[in-house]
């Protein structure tokens, strides 16, 4: 069996593994590059990829550095299944056709510098008109549903807890006599993110592919992220100027909405301080997380239930056309305006920071991942003037990066989540992670648990030859970090107190109408996994 690594390998962006067992060829993922203008010529180069020769794809989730080559793909003769889960299905169609438009928009701006210089058309990455060709290959499947996709091979996807939909995807190979396990992590959200649940655990496996955004450092927690936030806001709303913050318009957005909402319970939102939400692509995302709201954690459901809706405000509004995009800026008073991309490198925001991050008063709010070479990385790195529009700008505005908004696990989390695997002999590959902070995670990996880890380059392709199959004992020692006992049982009590509480009366259920209490179930299922998975036995 073999993989190659044609993305996400020590970077972050363009997410893509093939592999190639008994017979099938097929992808994990495949994300488009986005970030410097050296690394985004990857998306040209495609020959590796082989589409017409791919069996079928499976996608973590719809973040475009993980399915944004998917209509390049199918343009370039890809015709099989890719399966996705339902509110993942439903976020490709606007993010793909999102994605189209820009290439064809970017495409029509070099054409016309082009014409001028008597130089020949080129075509766009991809057009709407492949989107629809991708669109009708879509497979959805439901978390937990064990499906066959090829010879041998078996897949299963549970929730990563990163965005709605996403996941995590367990492979199951029968090979010459021999079975044997691969994992591919997607991206791994953080406990107690807002609206999504906790990521679900494996516990065994043969080949771990693990991602390592934040291999290097933790998180801020939840409360401290939001006290940042209420931090701008008044630094800001004092100076009478505005909030930019910068979100990714899936996920992201949605998680700084719901902040806001609970700042406004807190009384540390002012009521008249406007909330704009500047980024179509957004607006419909936050609509398709309305659709799926059973994927929502229980305490976001259960506020659904009281008729609270965490994804609205009294002073939010949305702006859905350039003209209204473009009033915001002659707008006078402060406001906070949320806008894409996340990492300041297309779309509004680019306009909003050059109105704005020479003003003194101005909050810019940084809440995700910021690649390198990108706008938003220099702007957090503490550059003093930064070029936005073919125009220098000094940077005078307030920058907060709070990466406690982060959809991605820390350090701390990336581990705790390792530690659900039970089984010597297990071969962690790290993917999705800039080199520095790889190799600080392999280190701690290889010293806690014992795995050996690998960080795949980018071309890089390996031969998979297990050497070991599961072993039902569990060495204490290497697969689990050092616990406060103490602390540990009267946190474990607590906890098993509030499942309690959660859990219904098992003989009246009925299994095959309440779709949304199995649910439920299934959350507390893996939940409990997690607890046991801290109790050494007996």
């Amino acid at each position: 069996m073999k993989v190659k690594f044609l993305g996400a390998a020590r970077t972050v962006t363009g997410s893509c593994y093939i592999l190639e067992v008994n017979g099938a060829r097929f992808a994990v993922d495949c994300g488009m590059y986005q970030g410097n203008k050296e690394i985004e010529k990857r998306n040209w180069n495609v020959q590796a990829y082989e589409a017409k020769k791919l069996d079928f794809i499976l996608l973590t989730h719809a973040h475009i550095d993980h399915s944004g080559l998917l209509p390049k793909m199918v343009k370039e003769g890809f015709k099989g299944d890719i399966y996705v889960t339902p509110p993942t299905r439903d976020l490709l169609e606007i993010m793909l056709y999102d994605s189209a438009h820009i290439q064809e928009m970017e495409t029509e701006w070099k054409n016309k510098k082009r014409a001028r210089k008597g130089q020949p058309k080129i075509e766009p990455l991809y057009t709407q008109a492949d989107v629809d060709k991708t669109l009708s290959l879509l497979k959805p499947i439901e978390y937990f549903e064990e499906i066959d996709v090829g010879p041998g091979i078996r897949v299963m996807y549970k929730d990563a807890g990163h965005i709605l939909g996403s996941a995590f995807i367990e492979i199951w190979v029968e090979k010459d006599k021999q079975k044997f396990k691969l994992v591919f992590s997607g991206d791994l959200g953080r406990p107690k993110q807002l609206l999504v649940k906790e990521p679900s655990c494996s516990e065994v496996a043969d080949f771990l592919f693990l991602e390592s955004t934040y291999g290097d450092r933790d998180h801020k927690n939840e409360m401290q992220s939001r006290d940042e936030l209420a931090e701008a806001i008044r630094y800001s709303y004092g100076h009478g100027e505005k909030v930019i913050i910068p979100a990714f318009a899936v996920e992201r957005t949605q998680e700084v909405i719901y902040s806001l909402y609970l700042l406004y319970k807190e009384g540390k939102l002012p009521k008249d301080m406007p909330v704009f939400l500047d980024s179509p692509l957004a607006i419909k995302a936050t609509q398709i997380f309305r659709k799926h709201h059973r994927y929502f954690d229980l305490q976001t459901r259960e506020l659904l239930e009281r008729g609270e809706d965490p994804l609205q405000l009294p002073n939010l509004k949305f702006t859905l056309t350039p003209q209204e995009s473009m009033q915001l800026n002659s707008l006078s008073g402060p406001a906070i305006i949320i806008s894409a991309s996340g990492m300041a490198n297309a779309g509004r925001i680019k306009h909003h920071l050059r109105h704005n991050i020479w003003r003194k008063g101005v909050s810019i709010v940084f809440v995700g991942f910021q690649a390198q070479g990108t706008p938003g990385r220099k702007i957090v790195d503490g550059a003093k003037t930064i070029r936005i529009l073919g125009e220098e700008l000094a940077v005078r505005a307030k920058v907060f990066t709070i990466n406690g908004f982060s959809a991605h696990a820390g350090q701390s989390q990336i581990l705790d989540w390792l530690s659900c695997f039970r089984n010597h002999g297990m071969k962690v590959f790290l993917v999705h992670g800039e080199y520095k902070a790889q190799k600080i995670l392999a280190e701690l990996i290889t010293a806690r648990f014992g795995h050996e880890v690998h960080i795949p380059d980018y071309l890089e392709e390996c031969t998979l030859k297990p050497e070991k199959i599961f072993e039902p004992r569990v060495d204490i020692e290497k697969a689990r970090p050092s616990v406060n006992w103490d602390f540990l049982f009267t946190d474990l009590q607590g906890k098993v107190d509030t499942l309690k509480n959660r859990i219904p009366d098992f003989q009246r259920l009925n299994w095959t109408e309440q779709t949304e209490l199995r649910d439920d179930l299934l959350e507390i299922n893996t939940m409990l996994s997690k607890l046991l998975s801290e109790i050494p036995d007996s």
